[in-house]
């Protein structure tokens, strides 16, 4: 582990933030004689960010809290175009109006992590980059920028190669991407004085373009900073669980089940994910780390509500663990368990089982929740049930009003009658 003199850069490195550096030397140095700014960039393909961006959000969260301003930018401009990097194929396209609601969405989780009103040079910043880039003009920016940028290099980017070796189709347009991250940067430089960009290890490429277009654009010396991407020790991507994404605004994911991805945490992860997604110190991580044996499912517990409190606060995150405390070492029925509404006229009638399953969010289809009932895996109000063709209905509901459906150890919902 390099030893740096920097806080910011200590923190990244003894925490596992750090994956390349451009100018590790120079970064150290810039860090440690000045308030530095820095910018991520948050691509608004949907109403919410996923827990795979926690990573680069508690990047910002760190350089603030050493002294230094973060920037989170949103792609409200390269949005329109969509980022292709390692991706399979193009991204659908988004109409204007649905990347400004996306954004506005995405925007009520950063307040959890950054202060943007005050702190160096005033706060953090929320800006979006449609400010500059939807205003362009094609034919001066391809003079004045395009005329930096050699074809022949841009091809040979891993992110590029990739999708092309792969046969796949890359549109102009997508291929534009890079060209308009890079000229983000040096906007970013000359408006703000931003000197660092950081993001996963995928956009490595990117961001070097950047400092490049800088470079010969006449900008001040630019950096680079990029974090692993992370996967779970079983090889599971970050951000993505069995029935979905994991989602960091509340309307598309509960506190609880937020909660419960990080407490099913693999064992192997707990140390690294402690290190990365809380703010605990560093020796209180250690003694967690050195938990064995079932002991380290308490260590898990801390590290789902320790990562909770920050997004949810501290009162939601407490709600979350006791509420699966009662349901799994008491056995009883939670309120604050996830729920579904079902028509009282659907169970007086009768609702499949395979169906309920896949209504409430617990298997994606008919075939899924078979394997589930044939595994032994669903439970009606704690109560087995291995008859694939079972229907449910009002019968089962019980004296509070709900009907609790179980799939495994660990997930719960309550089917409320409307």
């Amino acid at each position: 582990m390099a030893k740096f003199k920097s806080d910011f850069l200590h923190i990244m490195s003894e925490r596992g933030f750090i994956h390349q550096i451009s100018d590790e030397t120079g970064l150290d140095d810039l860090f440690a004689k000045e308030s530095v700014t820095a910018y991520i960039g948050f691509d608004p393909t949907a109403s919410s960010l996923h827990a795979g961006s926690l990573i680069q959000i508690m990047m910002l969260h760190w350089l603030q809290k050493t002294g230094h301003q973060p920037i989170s930018l949103m792609g409200g401009g390269t949005g329109m175009v969509g980022d292709p990097s390692f991706k399979e194929e193009a991204r659908q396209l988004m109409t204007v109006e649905k990347i400004e609601d996306n954004i506005a969405s995405i925007k009520r989780c950063f307040a959890h992590y950054l202060n943007y009103d005050s702190g160096p040079k005033g706060g953090a910043l929320m800006l979006n980059n449609a400010e500059w880039l939807r205003s362009l003009n094609y034919l001066e920016f391809l003079r004045d920028v395009g005329k930096h940028f050699s074809v022949n290099r841009m091809l040979s980017f891993d992110s590029v190669k990739t999708r092309l070796d792969r046969e796949q189709s890359l549109s102009f347009l997508e291929f534009n991407y890079m060209i308009l991250q890079a000229y983000d940067f040096v906007e970013l430089n000359k408006r703000y004085g931003c000197r660092l960009q950081m993001g996963g290890s995928d956009q490595w490429g990117n961001i070097v373009n950047g400092i490049d277009l800088g470079h010969r654009m006449g900008t001040p010396q630019l950096y680079a900073l990029t974090a692993p991407l992370l996967t779970t020790s079983s090889g599971a991507k970050m951000g993505k669980s069995a029935s979905g994404a994991v989602w960091l605004n509340a309307d598309l994911l509960s506190v609880y089940d937020f909660w419960q991805y990080w407490r099913n945490t693999e064992d192997a992860d707990v140390e690294r994910f402690l290190k990365l997604y809380t703010t605990l110190p560093m020796d209180e991580i250690a003694k967690l780390a050195a938990l064995g044996g079932a002991e380290i499912n308490e260590a898990k517990k801390v590290l789902a509500t320790e990562i909770t409190a920050i997004l949810h606060g501290h009162d939601a995150a407490e709600a979350a663990a006791e509420t699966a405390r009662k349901t799994f070492e008491e056995g009883a029925l939670a309120d604050s368990l996830p729920s579904i509404d079902v028509a009282k006229a659907e169970l007086e009638s009768g609702i499949g089982l395979l169906a309920l399953i896949v209504k409430a969010g617990l298997a994606t289809s008919n075939g899924e929740a078979r394997r589930h009932v044939q595994g032994g895996a669903v439970k009606i109000n704690d109560q087995g049930v291995s008859d694939e063709r079972a229907m449910i209905g009002t019968s089962e509901v019980t004296a509070d009003g709900v009907i609790k459906l179980s799939v495994g150890k660990k997930k719960h919902i309550l089917v409320r009658p409307v």
